[in-house]
């Protein structure tokens, strides 16, 4: 005779399995800081692998653009992947393609042997990790998906800081291509260790937080695709990626613009300065604010962070002679900007259910890439054509003046409506 469970022993052995998902989040934290690497301290290589593989400085910019799209632009189907195949595999197979990026990258003898090793092998596994982390947070936190996606987003942010450091004295020592071997096995082994404990969340799981978001479980990415609320939190989310994606890639140049790049602010040149303060703020906001988020609301959260980095980013461009207030405000502007990481996926989530959270989260994760293109390129030439930056940094605030807004005015209301349609 089959055993008879009852309603109060699915529940208990819920709540136990629950009690898990603390180490799901340590485990995707973990993931997420070992393939951090490859975007966070490109810029370390560049100078000696333009030395070995020859060509422009301009030519091998290209293998980190091939990583930041691949990485973006192939997310829906990466999260489409994990989702029919499992996180475990997946996400070991995108830690050994990242870490293998590394190690064939090391024996490069030219710029489109990069862009096949550390751009396209190293943008696919990052992007396999990346947006399988985030979708199984969502899963694994109902209640605080938020706080959730933050810290592993925070786990991308942060990763970068501990390995910088062992990189640039690994180059001076023994050079790119040891340094590039060596770290590619350590970053392909956590990565592959880390991921042997990761699982998908118990079916049952998200039921017991009584969450209202399981009225839309099963919307589809189909779906999604022909609703105003998605495209409405794809323009904002591209609004932010552009803004802050702009400040990542032209600060050196605008910092020596200003003046201010080589200066002293506490015994320290006060670019490199600033971007190791923004290395925090970047990934100290993306927790908080998602933790904030929980409490307060999506929309209010992101009209309160999106309107901080508007003010923090005039401040800084007002005040850009002083190269105290430079230091300081660049840190002011990431913790206005990281947040978009936490808060997107999780009001994302919100709105269309866990069942296709990782596939979903996908597509909204391209806006980043469109990011990219219109803060990268784009904003560069618009400085050429204008000769100052005053131009770009006022289209970067106004970006998220309006995104501040349109999630205040607009977003709330069109997502309130949809759910309850729903």
């Amino acid at each position: 005779m089959s055993a008879i469970v009852s309603p109060q022993q699915t529940v208990a052995t819920s709540s136990t399995e629950l009690k898990g998902r603390w180490i799901q989040l340590a485990l995707g934290v973990l993931c997420m800081m070992a393939i951090s690497s490859p975007q966070y301290v490109w810029a370390l290589f560049t100078k000696p692998l333009l030395g070995q593989v020859g060509g422009s400085l301009a030519q091998l910019q290209v293998t980190f653009s091939i990583l930041i799209v691949l990485q973006t632009f192939f997310s829906p189907f990466q999260g489409f992947l994990v989702d029919r195949f499992g996180p475990r595999l997946l996400l070991s197979l995108g830690a050994l393609l990242t870490g293998l990026s590394w190690v064939l990258s090391a024996n490069a003898h030219s710029v489109g042997h990069l862009y096949l090793t550390y751009g396209l092998l190293g943008g696919l596994g990052t992007g396999i990790v990346y947006v399988g982390v985030v979708g199984l947070m969502v899963r694994w936190f109902p209640q605080r998906r938020g706080f959730a996606v933050g810290m592993v987003a925070a786990g991308y942010g942060f990763g970068a800081i501990l390995t910088t450091f062992p990189i640039a004295s690994s180059l001076a020592s023994v050079g790119y291509a040891q340094t590039l071997t060596l770290f590619g096995y350590i970053i392909g082994a956590v990565g592959l260790i880390a991921a042997q404990g990761i699982k998908r969340p118990p079916s049952h799981a998200a039921m017991l937080s009584g969450h209202p978001a399981q009225k839309s479980a099963g919307v589809g990415p189909g779906a999604m695709l022909k609703t105003p609320v998605f495209w409405l939190m794809f323009a904002m989310m591209t609004m932010m990626s552009t803004s802050g994606l702009m400040v990542i890639s032209q600060m050196g140049a605008f910092a020596k613009d200003f003046g201010v790049a080589s200066v002293l602010v506490w015994g320290m040149a006060a670019l490199p300065l600033a971007l190791t303060i923004d290395r925090f703020t970047n990934g100290l906001t993306r927790p908080f604010f998602g933790w904030v988020s929980d409490r307060i609301g999506r929309e209010n959260t992101m009209a309160l962070a999106f309107g901080l980095e508007a003010i923090a980013m005039f401040a800084w461009l007002g005040l850009r002679s002083d190269p105290l207030w430079f230091v300081l405000l660049s840190g002011v502007v990431f913790f206005g900007w990281g947040e978009i990481f936490s808060l997107f996926p999780s009001t994302l989530t919100d709105t269309f259910g866990i069942r296709h959270a990782t596939t979903n989260y996908g597509f909204l994760y391209m806006a980043q890439g469109v990011g990219s293109i219109l803060g990268g390129p784009i904003a560069a030439l618009v400085h050429q054509s204008t000769g100052s930056w005053v131009p770009v940094f006022g289209m970067m605030i106004g970006l998220d003046m309006a995104a501040a807004l349109l999630a205040l005015f607009v977003l709330k209301s069109l997502r309130a409506r949809y759910m309850a349609a729903r």
